[in-house]
């Protein structure tokens, strides 16, 4: 419905008597949250620019919207990962606040001659993927070390490598290419969360495993990898193996402080007002942190007074949600129309 009352409104800004399906995609658009603006977010296409091109359309001018676009050096890469740079570059990741020294130290060990993939080791939920968010923000920043300009940093998703391979030898055939064009690609460091899950995975009888195909490329040094994992994951995975073990440099993550913490939310703030439409004020954002600690366990901080906040901000959405008036009249004047019938 809401989707739809948007479609509306679009039709009207752009003066049309009917809404018809280009202002259905713009509502889709206008809603960076949903589905699907991000899957058409992956192919470059945003509100902005589908916007100005149905104005043009409709003033019979040319297209303003002719991207020339590269063919890709990387394409089973950029089909199985996710580019954090390009997102960081389009203003799509959150602010990253507080994190300056584990950020720094990544960026010691990824420019280390040797032994230069760090593994990020920490609980759920104390930040560990917006460590490798906020690496690829200060990338398009120029706020890195001369060997780390211009990188990319790509997040490698190992179940969609493993989804769908049914007969042997799929899944080595699918890393072996992406493993090919990082490694044609120097200006590429690979992050994979859940660093674990590559023992192991795509292994069947009689094939190589994850891990198996990485270690010659981390021993040659011919890539860089950030991982991310559990300490309990890491000490029952990759420690065992001393092989995978020793291509990797740790980094401890620890959950933040009360006080980083209410920084980090601060940080946060505006996109969550933005998505619920209301307003959060400090004493929330410390209250939300102090209960959080209180009365959530089993959770780290920040993740746990995110969620907090996010949930009273969706509650509290809700709770002053009323439906428009002309929906109101729309909809008795159909009751009327089929008590008459």
């Amino acid at each position: 419905k809401k989707t739809l009352e948007v479609s509306g409104q679009e039709a009207r800004a752009l003066k049309s008597k009917d809404i018809d399906t280009e202002h259905l995609l713009l509502a889709l658009l206008k809603d960076e949250e949903g589905v699907a603006a991000q899957v058409l977010s992956t192919y470059e296409i945003d509100y902005k620019e589908a916007y100005e091109e149905l104005k043009n359309v409709q003033a019979g001018k040319p297209s303003a919207y002719k991207k020339k676009r590269k063919k890709s050096k990387t394409p089973a890469l950029d089909h199985f990962g996710r580019d954090l740079t390009e997102l960081a570059r389009r203003g799509k990741l959150d602010p990253i606040i507080g994190r300056d020294m584990e950020i720094e130290r990544v960026c010691q060990v990824l420019s280390r001659r040797k032994k230069n993939n760090p593994v990020l080791i920490g609980e759920p939920g104390v930040g560990k993927t917006a460590i490798a968010e906020g690496l690829a923000q200060r990338i398009v920043e120029g706020n890195v070390p001369q060997t780390l300009e211009n990188k990319r940093v790509v997040t490698l998703d190992m179940a969609s490598l493993v989804a769908g391979t049914k007969y042997r030898g799929q899944f080595e055939e699918r890393l072996k290419a992406v493993m090919n064009e990082i490694i044609n690609s120097p200006d590429v460091i690979i992050f994979i969360d859940e660093l674990h899950t590559i023992v192991g995975a795509g292994g069947a009888e009689g094939s190589l495993d994850a891990s198996n195909i990485f270690k010659p490329a981390l021993s040659r040094g011919e890539l860089r990898c950030i991982g991310a994992t559990t300490l309990n994951e890491y000490r029952k995975y990759i420690e065992k193996d001393g092989a995978l073990e020793r291509r990797f440099q740790t980094v401890m993550i620890e959950p933040p402080s009360e006080a980083d913490t209410i920084a980090i939310l601060k940080g946060l703030r505006t996109k969550y007002e933005e998505h619920h439409k209301l307003h959060i004020s400090d004493e929330a954002i410390e209250a939300a942190v102090k209960l959080s600690n209180r009365y959530i366990s089993g959770k780290f901080q920040p993740d746990k007074a995110i969620d907090l906040i996010d949930e009273a901000g969706s509650r509290a959405h809700l709770a002053t949600y009323t439906r428009p008036e002309e929906f109101k009249e729309i909809e008795a004047r159909i009751t009327e129309l089929q008590h008459k019938k």
